[in-house]
């Protein structure tokens, strides 16, 4: 039998936390999410939480940073998969809205972090992630040289796919509207275009 490290334990306890952080914030919001019901999720007691986390928002921050991840690597892969970088911007800004269809991720992401986290945490989380991913892109696909735009592009651009992830959010039918919402960022997209 092979024993593991004490660090090997302490990664799998917070390994279970940020799933199951990530799984009720996603599925309950912030406010109805607590302490006892993650710990009891994760399969630890709240001490144990406690011990890994300094509370609520220190979980929630690694639920959202986790969302991150998963996002900016799907919009990667899939930027990957286009022939040049013009097509690999536009299918990741897709990606990018197909993620807001999720229901966890619109509530973490969209809803819950800027109040939860405030608007700067959240930006200084996004540009280490997602933003990062999306600058690459504008940089490849339009070859701006100047940096200083460059940045403003990609925050702008960035802006409107967060709005158009919260359309979705508020849509009867988000997946009925993502086609459209789709073309609309393809549109706002063209106008970068060299």
């Amino acid at each position: 039998m092979i024993r593991r490290t004490q660090a090997e334990r302490s990664d799998e306890t917070t390994g279970r936390l940020v799933r199951a952080a990530r799984e009720l914030f996603g599925a309950h919001g912030y406010a109805l999410t607590s302490i006892d019901a993650m710990a009891a999720a994760a399969g630890v007691t709240k001490g144990a939480a406690y011990h890994h986390f300094n509370g609520k928002v220190a979980l929630f921050r690694a639920a959202f940073v986790g969302e991150q991840e998963e996002v900016a690597a799907a919009v990667e892969r899939a930027a990957l998969s286009e022939p040049d970088p013009w097509a690999a911007l536009r299918r990741g800004c897709r990606t990018f809205l197909e993620r807001c269809l999720d229901p966890g991720f619109r509530q973490i992401v969209l809803l819950d972090a800027p109040s939860v986290l405030g608007w700067e945490t959240v930006r200084e989380i996004e540009y280490a992630h997602t933003l990062r991913v999306l600058l690459a892109g504008l940089d490849l696909a339009t070859a701006e040289g100047d940096k200083v735009v460059l940045s403003m592009r990609a925050q702008l651009v960035f802006g409107a796919l967060c709005e158009g992830g919260m359309l979705l959010a508020r849509s009867a039918d988000p997946a009925a509207d993502l086609p459209r919402l789709a073309a609309e960022a393809d549109r706002f997209l063209a106008a970068l275009r060299p």
